[in-house]
């Protein structure tokens, strides 16, 4: 619980918190004179003093205004702390999935960072309201009557502090209950779907002893969550309740000392209508959004703490690529699509991928660029492996440019430099240019011209997609089948224009003629890969000498 609870004070140690802070201030001033207001309205009133009463309620109620008018602002601030949390949230999610390729980061990024995202809210909404409650009451209390603050202030800290020390209890057992739910789960769904093998078995005694086991534990866990209740209950009587009943029964004795009957009664007003509402609603979040918070935050961070956290980083030497024995399979059984593949991609090289359709070169493409992560082996970039390089030393370095092209709404420069934001218009002429979409941009109205893809034809997109890739200062490149929209002559002029370009080429191939533009060719067939030049596979592979064929 300790990691979870830094990971929340880490977001509170920011500029907004500040402002949060400031803008709590006004809301002290009400909580602090409704007891003292309430004291001088009721000894004026007893002496006959109606108009003054009505003065001091009235002020109350002008400054309770002042402290709406503070709460307002509040709800701005909050804005501003949380959002950045869960920004931070999903990005750890995301990278998380990626070098993993986890499928619970789907639940994780939907719900459970929502989750996070609100009780983080709610428990800051409610500990801000606590504190200036606290504050507020302390003062009032104070300037007031200081022998009455000696009487309610010790036993309200004291049901407070036992408060949370039951809250690490209950986050534990709040663990186990959940823990025995899923292998209560487990269990029950196992013998659920054998009960025709048992009946015919007649092994039913063992299947109630086999269910019974996880009932049990997930009994005991419920009884310690309701003991926990239970002591919360206990604490709450005894921050609540008993600052009330001590007031009371000291009465007499506080009145024999010269406090008023208005003293006495601004005291009580201080207890019902402050400390003992904030101490409810206190422990009521601690308990309940408190253990949300933890529990799904810790589980966010188990599965998806950022790679800097927990290696070493090492240093991008080049970003030549290597695979070593690379195996990737879709599944624990299924057979592997790529198996130890050895290959070394020079920097500088340009090298395209063959093999017919289904036998794994997008697979190849995501595993260079690190959308998948490979199930055996290893792959190096600049000698480095990807997962113990530092994010932001990776951005940059490889862009990947599918079959199917991402184009958004705005303007056909933002489109074109989306990956390069500070290219000017003549980088981008040149490059639209040397690419071959200056037809296209002119035909759409030039690079200020709105862009809007359902108006575009594949081939369109994907021409605006090569642009922005060449634009990009990313040395490697890969192209999975991104010109298969366009017609040969499309595709042999963006093809030539990046293997002018600086940088490692790599281009899933759609048609023969990109084998042909390319130094060295990968044939993939099934888990088997044949690497060489076109003159040599000729010679040395069938399925090449197939696709040759097939494509002429």
């Amino acid at each position: 619980m300790r990691r979870e609870l830094s990971y929340g004070a880490a977001a509170l140690r920011k500029r907004a918190s500040v402002k949060l802070i400031g803008w709590s201030v006004p809301e002290i001033l009400p909580t602090a004179v409704y007891g003292i207001a309430v004291a001088r309205a009721t000894d004026s009133f007893l002496d006959g003093h109606a108009w003054r009463g009505i003065a001091w309620l009235g002020g109350l109620v002008a400054t309770a205004c002042l402290g709406a008018a503070g709460a307002r602002q509040v709800y701005g601030r909050l804005g501003e702390l949380v959002e950045p949390l869960r920004d931070d949230l999903v990005r750890r999610v995301v990278g998380g999935a990626l070098r993993s390729g986890d499928d619970g980061a789907v639940a994780r990024l939907n719900r459970q960072v929502e989750i996070v995202r609100d009780t983080f809210a709610g428990l800051v909404l409610v500990l801000r309201s606590f504190a200036v409650t606290l504050f507020g009451v302390l003062t009032g209390l104070l300037s007031l009557a200081p022998l009455v603050a000696a009487f309610v202030v010790p036993p309200f800290l004291l049901g407070f502090v036992l408060s949370l020390a039951v809250l690490g209890m209950a986050a534990d057992r709040v663990r186990a209950s959940l823990t025995a739910d899923e292998e209560l789960a487990a269990s029950a769904g196992m013998v659920f779907g054998g009960v025709r093998d048992i009946s015919a078995a007649g092994t039913e005694e063992y299947a109630e002893w086999l269910a019974g086991q996880p009932i049990e534990a997930h009994a005991a866990a419920e009884r310690a969550l309701a003991k926990v209740s239970a002591l919360r209950t206990l604490c709450f009587a005894v921050g609540g309740w008993l600052p009330l009943l001590i007031l009371l029964a000291a009465g007499p004795w506080l009145i024999g000392r010269g406090v008023s009957t208005g003293t006495l009664l601004g005291g009580l007003t201080y207890v019902l209508i402050g400390l003992q509402p904030a101490l409810n609603t206190v422990m009521n979040a601690l308990g309940d959004s408190g253990l949300r918070y933890v529990i799904t935050l810790g589980r966010i961070l188990d599965t998806s703490t950022p790679a800097e956290e927990s290696r070493p980083v090492a240093e991008l030497n080049g970003y030549q690529v290597r695979l070593r024995g690379l195996t990737f399979a879709y599944g624990p059984k299924a057979e592997p699509v790529l198996d130890k593949l050895d290959l070394t991609i020079p920097e500088g090289e340009h090298l395209a991928v063959v093999g017919p359709s289904g036998i794994g070169k997008s697979t190849l493409a995501g595993l260079v660029c690190g959308m998948l992560m490979p199930t055996g082996g290893q792959i190096l970039l600049g000698g480095a492996a990807p997962t113990e390089v530092a994010t932001e030393r990776l951005a940059g370095t490889r862009v990947l440019i599918p079959q199917e092209a991402y184009v958004f709404t705005g303007t056909a420069r933002d489109n074109l430099r989306y990956l390069l934001p500070d290219a000017t218009d003549h980088q981008l002429e040149l490059a639209v240019k040397t690419v071959g979409a200056d037809q296209l941009v002119e035909r759409i109205g030039g690079l200020d011209a709105e862009v809007r893809p359902s108006a575009l034809s594949a081939g369109e997109k994907q021409l605006i997609a090569l642009v922005r890739a060449y634009l990009s200062p990313a040395p490697l490149v890969v192209l999975d089948e991104a010109t298969c929209f366009l017609d040969p002559e499309a595709e042999r002029q963006a093809e030539e224009a990046f293997a002018r370009r600086p940088g490692t080429l790599i281009v899933i191939a759609h048609r023969i003629s990109s084998a042909l533009r390319a130094k060295r060719i990968l044939v993939l067939d099934g888990n088997q890969a044949t690497l060489g030049s076109h003159a040599g596979l000729m010679r040395t592979s069938r399925l090449y000498r197939d696709l040759h064929g097939s494509w002429t």
